[in-house]
């Protein structure tokens, strides 16, 4: 009988034995001897941010928001590519191309709306992007040859009006609307400014729009080598305008914004927006805006336009805003 015990008490303890060596190994031992489970960090999000041409304002501002945040961000990795305008950053967001972009505020209100014209989003309205920050305004800004004194002087000549279902198209149309135009008054010539500018030097055509926050690095570029005009707004284009379409403001350039152009020029403006896909999360986009106003003044010096930046500005005229901005914003108590 006790060798029949012993055998049983034998048997056990192998069972105890084995089941002791076949514990997780995803549990570690801390420093007092007991387990811990031990989790894997998830991987980074990659995030695509949708900008502009390359010779434009919105290529250096994603540029400078990827080279200065991005290694303080440990929930997502950045990088900025260029992109055709405003309506195909919202469709790269649509189609999952990119996570993030930077499109003209009016544009954003198209999208979200379902309007905007057959060029925009008539009908087909596109909830996708959610506003994250308005960053500077964005003046429409129209560069002309020595003889074009004003708008009046663009009938039935050839202009660059911005790539074809661009924002900048968009706002050209208005400008010439408030002059009782339209496009079939014109030649438009449909293309980015880069081309619009080189057509300008070539006589190719006699004014160019761009849209994007002045000083523009191709304007100031065209200014050492061109002579152009800038024709200002008149105060009736102006009310006209602000009245008819709410997302655009006065927005004046001082003299000399640009070597050649002596006197304050009148324009009207819209805002470069940040924005984000729906479907991001609402912590990767709460610390990459946490992250940019944390680090405004390294922004500002990257890019210049970051120095307009402000929570309250930020924003100020936004709508549908993303859960991640907007928990941040609650937060500092701008909301």
């Amino acid at each position: 009988m006790k060798k029949f015990l012993a055998l049983i008490l034998s048997v056990a303890m192998i069972f105890a034995l084995v089941a002791c060596g076949d514990k997780s190994t995803d549990e570690t031992p801390n420093t007092d001897g007991d387990t811990q489970q031990t989790d894997t960090p998830a991987a980074p999000v990659d995030i695509v941010i949708a900008t502009g041409g390359t010779s434009g304002t919105y290529y250096a501002v994603g540029n400078a928001l990827v080279t200065t945040i991005g290694d303080k961000l440990s929930l997502s990795k950045l990088t900025a590519v260029d992109s055709g305008a405003s309506k195909a950053n919202v469709q790269l967001v649509t189609a999952g191309q990119a996570q993030m972009s930077i499109l003209q505020s009016d544009v954003l209100n198209y999208a979200h709306n379902g309007s905007g014209g057959e060029t925009m989003f008539d009908g087909a309205a596109d909830k996708n992007s959610l506003w994250v920050a308005g960053v500077y305004n964005e003046t429409v800004q129209l560069v002309t040859a020595p003889e074009i004194k004003s708008i009046e002087d663009l009938k039935g000549k050839t202009v660059c009006v911005g790539d074809v279902g661009s924002g900048t198209a968009l706002n050209a149309a208005q400008v010439l609307e408030a002059y009782g135009m339209t496009f079939e008054d014109i030649d438009p010539m449909y293309d980015g400014f880069a081309g619009g500018a080189e057509a300008l030097k070539n006589g190719q055509c006699v004014a160019a729009f761009t849209v994007s926050g002045a000083p523009t690095p191709a304007l100031t570029d065209l200014s050492t080598t061109y002579n152009f005009n800038m024709p200002s707004l008149s105060e009736e284009a102006v009310s006209y305008l602000t009245t008819n379409y709410p997302f655009l403001v006065q927005d004046n350039l001082p003299a000399g914004t640009y070597s050649c152009v002596a006197d304050e020029t009148v324009c009207v403006a819209v805002k470069a927006v940040f924005t984000a896909s729906k479907d991001l999360s609402e912590d990767v986009v709460y610390e990459i805006t946490k992250a940019m106003f944390d680090n405004q003044g390294d922004l500002a010096k990257a890019q210049a336009k970051f120095g307009y930046l402000s929570p309250e500005g930020a924003v100020d005229g936004s709508f549908d805003l993303h859960p991640g901005a907007e928990k941040y914003y609650k937060e500092i108590g701008v909301l």
